[in-house]
């Protein structure tokens, strides 16, 4: 039996190949821009928002209770800051998981297109993202909620005095959260590299797509566990060669940043202020150029990926074929295809 995921990988380097080169700057700066909000949203945790509260310990019995002086109340101006800083995260995530959404749906037509088109794009698909968006967020939502569960059912044991019994109850949970966020982690990557193509090609809604997409899962499943197996491996070896390029960029841009910082500590005892300003602007033009080289990395690792998942998606079901031109060109003649 073929193994799609097996075969594929050639054809993704071809079709990232002829996508990608020669270097057009203006295509490579738009979709570094299409992957910091798609891969920004892939670094944002999800659990590092959720708070936990410590119960406090019953007081010594007395004539009565008495407030808790270390407590402000909600009127209180730290409260309010509180309240403030907290509002700000989530709409920064909410913003930040909203654009990403979208911008799954532009990196998917870039790709079928051949053309990098942000505000076309962003103007035909943005319904289609926010329905993505709403998806993503219900299923962090659940993820969280399963979670905090069963720690919780974990660790009741020891506000009741059961130390011992709550230690068995949480490596009894490790399993389950381990098992919770592999499952998480499955759909979130399914629904984004296969049921996002559906939803582009048939305009349908997220759960439509999946119903859609299912009996393809069904029928190919064999083919969709390589592909879930090769797609780890991919992504570590994707990662190892980001890790390399970057660590050498950042040698490379490291290196003469580093003499004008030595220059600036060097005008520190005759210039103390031009010597700041050397080392200020030293340190910030390596992080912004460590920013920037890391995203044009990204793309052509992030686009071979997004191919790959593109091919073995139109491979188990024609219907669901997003490149087809891209498809009969580097498997018809890889050397001649029309870039």
């Amino acid at each position: 039996m073929t193994l799609y995921a097996l075969d594929d990988i050639e054809d993704a380097i071809d079709a990232t190949r002829e996508f990608l080169w020669p270097i057009e700057r203006g295509r490579w700066l738009r979709l570094a821009v299409v992957l910091f909000f798609t891969g920004g949203v892939g670094g944002f945790n999800p659990f590092q928002f959720s708070g936990s509260s410590t119960p406090s310990t019953p007081s010594t019995p007395g004539p009565g209770p008495t407030p808790s002086p270390e407590l402000p109340s909600l009127g209180t101006p730290e409260v309010a800051i509180i309240a403030a800083i907290i509002a700000i995260i989530a709409l920064v995530f909410l913003g930040f998981l909203f654009v990403g959404s979208v911008m799954e749906f532009v990196f998917v037509q870039s790709l079928r297109e051949e053309a990098v088109s942000i505000r076309q794009y962003w103007r035909e698909h943005w319904r289609k993202g926010l329905r993505l968006f709403g998806f993503r967020l219900v299923l962090s939502v659940v993820t969280i909620g399963v979670v905090g569960g069963v720690l919780v059912a974990a660790f009741a044991p020891v506000f009741l005095g059961g130390e011992v019994a709550a230690l068995g109850l949480f490596f009894l949970a490790v399993p389950v959260l381990v098992l919770v966020a592999i499952l998480s982690g499955i759909l979130d990557g399914f629904t984004t590299m296969f049921v996002v193509p559906v939803m582009l090609l048939e305009s349908r809604g997220v759960l439509a797509s999946w119903r859609r997409f299912w009996p393809t899962v069904r029928r190919e499943w064999k083919q969709y566990l390589a592909y879930l197996f090769m797609s780890l491996v991919l992504a570590l070896a994707g990662g190892i060669v980001t890790a390399l390029a970057t660590l050498v960029g950042a040698i490379a841009v490291g290196i003469p940043l580093a003499i004008v910082g030595l220059v600036g500590g060097a005008l520190l005892g005759v210039v103390h202020v031009a010597g700041w300003v050397l080392i200020g602007l030293a340190v910030a033009l390596f992080v912004v150029a460590m920013f920037v080289l890391t995203l044009l990395i990204a793309v052509p690792v992030q686009t071979f990926l997004r191919y790959y998942a593109l091919l073995v998606l139109g491979d188990t079901n024609e219907a669901f074929d997003v490149i087809p031109e891209r498809r009969r060109a580097i498997r018809s003649d890889p050397s001649t295809a029309d870039g």
